[in-house]
């Protein structure tokens, strides 16, 4: 059965912005002359917003964040020349979402900042099935935090058990269960490890986009 709400998260769950998220880091590491990080390492990073991804990498390149204080907005500042570079939605996203149009209230919680989900969504024409966007440096706490969305759900006229979040990470596994909302892992993003990741009784699991579109039934 279709939720009535359905929400997605972006990175590694619409679109395979990896690339563009580890040449960013990369450029901003290498202005304090350190070596590059490998990509697949940076995109186990993403995922707790743009802070939290500079310090995991200022760590990871043994560089102290004391000593580095506009790392983060070196970081926003490389990443916004690069939003849309090599980021693409991943293959049969299209498809799904025109599916899904109509038949749900559709929606993305990122904890990217709104202005550059907009930026990537409208680049790349997916703006244009979503009723609402939520990013990470809005009013309402980041995931896992359950605010973003049960505040979606609220605006849709949805109670959380008709609502479905969709992301590729434990966080956003995290997220639909502290909302009571139901939850379906995107095994197919770069922020779920190889072997998957637990799930509870009624959680969902989908290897590709269009194997989600299955599960729904569009």
């Amino acid at each position: 059965m279709t939720p009535r709400l359905v929400v997605f998260d972006l990175d590694g769950t619409l679109v395979d912005s990896r690339r563009d998220l580890a040449d960013s880091v990369n450029a901003m590491l290498a202005g304090f002359g350190a070596p590059p990080l490998p990509e697949a390492l940076v995109g186990a990073m993403v995922g707790d917003g743009a802070p939290v991804l500079v310090r995991r990498a200022l760590e990871a390149a043994r560089l102290p964040a004391d000593r580095h204080g506009d790392a983060l907005a070196r970081f926003l500042a490389e990443y916004d020349a690069r939003l849309l570079r090599h980021t693409r939605p991943y293959d049969g996203i299209v498809d799904l979402l025109a599916g899904l149009h109509g038949r749900a209230r559709l929606a993305v919680l990122t904890n990217k900042p709104e202005a550059a989900a907009r930026t990537v969504l409208e680049g790349l024409d997916l703006l244009r099935f979503f009723d609402a966007v939520v990013g990470g440096d809005g009013p309402l706490a980041r995931k896992p935090d359950p605010a973003g969305l049960l505040h979606l759900a609220r605006a849709a006229g949805a109670a959380p058990a008709e609502t479905m979040l969709v992301g590729d990470s434990a966080i956003d596994l995290e997220t639909a269960r502290r909302a009571g909302a139901r939850a379906c892992l995107a095994r197919w993003g770069f922020g779920c490890p190889p072997e998957g990741l637990p799930l509870c009784d009624g959680e969902l699991a989908a290897e590709s986009p269009a194997a989600l579109r299955r599960l729904l039934g569009v």
